[in-house]
């Protein structure tokens, strides 16, 4: 055999040994974590990672994290399009002394988190942060026990936020905090959820445009429902109980907040329009056993 032929040969082989590396460490569409993988595995199903944030830098935007088995995930900064889903397990994330999940994405990417438990342990930070992106739906979600906010919502572009069967208990600020900054918006639906124990249940300031359904804000401090500034927000099938504070809270002028099919019980204080603020009835609401509270606003049905 030539010489020539020897390195022909041997430069086919490192050709071949670079593709299987690249294609080894290439980005798939779905990966897996398990509490007995490791962040040097590709994050496949036979192979999986160990947390979160290993997973993420090994997935495809577009992709998905799925959770193989019942663990501790860790916090993870999301900054592209992403699903992380943790499954029929319990996929949790311990956030001690800082946020459990930060959405910093592009303006074009849609970020969804199902089927996850946050625990603060009471030195946590946020549950999640939406700083950045175009849309974050929350589902089959429970935060616990931060100092802060369950969700902040604080995007600077225009911006979707979905919370669907999601508990928030024990968050120091509240529950739900949505303040979009002066060149963002927010459109929030809110569905099938509870904020208990908080400082408020769920509040929206300016530029926010947030639904609420089917869904119960108890026992929190401050308020269960609290509205600032020029925002409005629906309540349809809602329960507002057992504040030491407001049951709701609508404060400036241009915030409007429509209660209809909904109760608000046993508050310090009921309804509390406050500066130009609009809280206003269908006429099919119960406000009932409340220290004090402002009678709303009537307004028709269309």
């Amino acid at each position: 055999m030539s010489i020539y032929t020897k390195i022909r040969q041997l430069c086919a082989l490192l050709l071949l040994c670079t593709l299987f590396s690249s294609a080894a460490y290439a980005q798939a569409t779905r990966t897996w974590v398990s509490g007995v993988g490791d962040d040097v595995n590709p994050c496949s199903r036979t192979a999986p990672c160990k947390t979160f944030a290993g997973a993420i830098s090994k997935t495809a935007a577009g992709g998905t994290i799925n959770a193989i088995d019942p663990a501790g995930y860790g916090a993870v900064t999301i900054t592209k399009a992403i699903t992380i889903d943790g499954g029929g397990t319990m996929a949790s994330i311990l956030s001690a002394g800082t946020n459990g999940i930060i959405v910093n994405a592009g303006v074009n990417d849609n970020v969804v988190l199902r089927n996850i438990v946050i625990e603060g342990v009471g030195t946590g930070l946020n549950g999640i942060r939406f700083l950045n992106g175009k849309s974050l739906l929350v589902e089959n979600v429970t935060i616990t026990n931060v100092t802060t906010l369950g969700i902040d919502a604080a995007t600077n572009i225009a911006s979707q936020l979905v919370v669907r069967n999601t508990s928030i208990s024990g968050a120091g600020s509240g529950g739900i905090g949505m303040t979009p900054g002066a060149a963002g918006s927010l459109d929030a639906l809110i569905d099938s959820s509870n904020f208990s124990r908080n400082g408020f249940g769920v509040q929206a300031k300016a530029r926010s445009k947030v639904v609420v359904r089917n869904s119960t804000a108890a026992n929190n401090t401050s308020s269960g429902f609290n509205l600032t500034g020029a925002a409005t927000m629906t309540l349809d099938n809602c329960v507002a109980s057992g504040s030491t504070g407001t049951g709701l809270n609508a404060s400036g002028a241009g915030a409007i907040l429509t209660l209809t099919r909904s109760s608000v019980l046993n508050n310090a204080t009921g309804l509390s329009p406050n500066f130009g603020a609009v809280i206003q009835s269908t006429g099919d609401n119960r406000v009932i056993g409340n220290g004090f509270s402002t009678p709303p606003t009537p307004v028709g049905l269309e």
